[in-house]
């Protein structure tokens, strides 16, 4: 089924850092449709499960063949990366502006892919702010945390 306009919320977070971790989208379409989606990891990162909250929800996008797509994050890091720093880390071959080799290359990788298939837009929302689709994302991290330190 297509859809002309997605709107997602997405998080990551992690119980430590790094630690056990969850991610998490809440994706809206056309107004109608709603589809969320969660996953967690053993060890990891608060900006890998951020990364990866992004890459699945676009994933999910792609059978969809929106004409537009907003991505509501509440991480500085995904936004700025995605819209800024990607152009020069790729110029300076994966390398940062003080020469170090960038953080989650293969996340940043994948994303920019998707990104390039999509007509995507990047806004950052304030965090645990009463926001719904952020505090469900949140919510839906938390669980997937609770899920792998109860084992």
């Amino acid at each position: 089924m297509d859809y002309k306009h997605i709107e997602i919320y997405t998080d990551g977070g992690c119980s430590g850092n790094p630690g056990p971790g969850g991610w998490a989208f809440v994706l809206k379409a056309d107004g109608v449709f709603e589809k969320e989606s969660s996953g967690g990891s053993i060890d990891t990162t608060n900006n890998k499960m951020e990364l990866t909250a992004v890459i699945q929800a676009l994933k999910t996008c792609m059978a969809y063949h929106p004409e537009e797509i907003i991505i509501n994050t509440d991480s500085q890091y995904v936004r700025n990366g995605i819209t800024s720093w990607i152009t020069n880390w790729k110029r300076n071959g994966w390398r940062t502006a003080s020469k170090d080799p960038v953080k989650n290359k293969e996340y940043w990788i994948e994303l920019d892919a998707l990104n390039a298939k999509l007509p995507v837009t990047y806004k950052w929302v304030k965090g645990h702010a009463g926001i719904e689709g952020n505090e469900r994302c949140d919510s839906l991290v938390r669980s997937e945390m609770d899920k792998i330190l109860k084992n």
